[in-house]
């Protein structure tokens, strides 16, 4: 399948800075990216309900939090991030009119490469559409952006979000070896129609999954099988396994932040009466669930994050049918020592989630400044 050229090889993440035509406007527009990525988007949208769905910024060490959906800058020491947040409110068609907007606003003739980027490129940057959904609904998707290929002028690539902790009742499907396989298959299927259906030049869309957080060796192992029966055993044979690259990897499920908050109803034993409420422990976010536990990143994730990359790396190099395949890296990146971790342990490219949201696209001018004076 055709690769995705990421150049300068950093870019964003899919998160909720990434969400409006301004904020992909900004990303587009910064020297220092290489693709950039939209947040991942339905169908037809999710309902979002800013009382459940909901972001926090907090410190690691002492684990206090900011302010749910604090829209103001993160304080230095807050480089970890909790979200119940689920998937964007705007549908992919909104998404796709965004990229037109962006496309249409592009030179005729290629710019010349900025004197500020630290790796020259040769063209306009390319855009990863992240989507998820049923199988069919993403099978949908893929259309969608196919056809979309051919009224802009960048790259468009898809990014399979198989890997969402924060939906109740629905379990990230890159867990399980089967659920993976029924993607990779209809996307195989659609991609070979494709072409075989194509008057001319046929535009391949190079296709991407998210993965969850793996943490035992089976759950990399299932990965790969359902890799290999896609490539091996899923007609057409001739063509390979449909998948271009892998954004390893999604936030960290089953995590919880608490703070502590004054009870009116409950009073210590040596206040009668009640007249003097009690501090307890709650959960710092609101989630559907009621629970308050959501999906951990930024630099608590970061080690689990470069062992996934690393370790996933190393089991797609002992497989040749695997060779086009790249990895995206994305955890708990937020400077430049961040992002040589990410490339030393195998990452085509690195993504910024957590950090972009607490500095804004000035993260990518940092990073990119500081490869520039060769740090």
């Amino acid at each position: 399948m055709k690769p995705l050229s990421i150049n300068p090889p950093l870019l964003n993440s899919a998160n909720p800075w990434c969400t409006t035509l301004s904020q992909l406007q900004e990303l587009y527009d910064s020297p220092h990216t290489g693709a950039v990525t939209t947040r991942t988007s339905l169908l037809n949208g999710f309902p979002h309900d800013e009382s459940i769905h909901q972001f926090t910024f907090f410190d690691p060490s002492t684990h206090i939090a900011a302010s749910p959906n604090s829209t103001t800058p993160g304080r230095p020491y807050e480089t970890g991030s909790l979200n119940t947040l689920g998937y964007s409110p705007l549908p992919l068609k909104d998404y796709l009119d965004f990229i037109k907007t962006i496309s249409d606003k592009l030179p005729e003739a290629p710019e010349p490469a900025s004197p500020s980027s630290p790796i020259p490129r040769s063209g306009p940057k390319p855009f990863i559409i992240s989507v998820t959904g049923t199988v069919e609904e993403v099978v949908e998707c893929y259309r969608l952006i196919s056809a979309h290929q051919r009224t802009v002028r960048m790259v468009l690539a898809m990014e399979v979000n198989l890997s969402c902790p924060n939906v109740p009742d629905k379990p990230p499907p890159a867990y399980d070896s089967t659920s993976l396989l029924s993607y990779l298959s209809a996307l195989k299927l659609e991609i070979a129609k494709q072409v075989e259906t194509s008057s001319g030049a046929h535009i391949h869309v190079p296709v991407g999954i998210k993965t969850p957080p793996y943490t035992y060796h089976d759950q990399y192992r299932n990965m790969v099988d359902a890799l290999l029966q896609s490539a091996k055993e899923v007609k057409p044979k001739d063509l390979p396994c449909p998948i271009s690259f892998i954004t390893a990897t999604n936030t960290l499920g089953s995590s919880l932040l608490l703070k502590l908050t004054l009870d009116s109803t409950i009073s210590p034993p040596s206040s009668p009466g009640g007249s003097k409420p009690r501090e307890v422990l709650h959960h710092t976010l609101n989630s559907a669930t009621g629970t308050g536990i959501g999906g951990l990143a930024g630099a608590p994730l970061h080690p689990l994050a470069l062992g996934n990359v690393y370790t996933i790396k190393g089991m797609l190099f002992q497989y040749k049918e695997f060779e086009h395949i790249q990895i995206i890296g994305v955890g708990g990146v937020e400077d430049v020592d961040g992002y040589h971790r990410m490339r030393a342990v195998g990452a085509g490219a690195v993504g910024i989630g957590t950090a972009l949201g607490r500095k804004g696209v000035k993260v990518f001018e940092e990073i990119g400044e500081a490869l520039q004076r060769g740090h």
